[in-house]
């Protein structure tokens, strides 16, 4: 395993085609339906390379996440990658919200893999 990606969406169609992805290319992940179970993960394990956030989900949204992230000094290191469909969303305000980057979707998978290559 080269490493291991968390990755945070509430839509299962979208969750299981990036694990998919990227452990066919080597990589471990571990999946997350929302902020909350995000968090509660990466308090009992140990941290992942790289987080991969939808933005819009229920009970605790990107935004809610990447704020609470940052009150907890031990979770700031790790790069996030926002996926999102919101298309006011660009760069500068993913970076602005705490995100390393920023992947419209539907993502392209070679960017994804890119990003995942890049920050990890």
């Amino acid at each position: 395993m080269r490493f291991k990606v968390l990755i945070v969406e509430d839509d299962a169609a979208t969750r299981d085609a990036f694990a998919l992805l990227l452990e066919l290319q080597g990589y471990g992940t571990a999946l997350a339906h929302d902020g909350a179970e995000a968090l509660a993960y990466l308090r009992t394990h140990a941290p992942p390379r790289l987080i991969l956030l939808d933005l819009m989900m229920p009970v605790m949204d990107g935004r809610q996440f990447l704020r609470a992230r940052r009150s907890e000094p031990h979770l700031e290191d790790i790069p996030v990658v926002l996926c999102t469909a919101e298309r006011q969303i660009d760069r500068a305000a993913a970076q602005a919200l705490g995100a390393d980057d920023l992947l419209q979707k539907p993502v392209d998978p070679d960017d994804l893999l890119n990003a995942v290559r890049h920050y990890g």
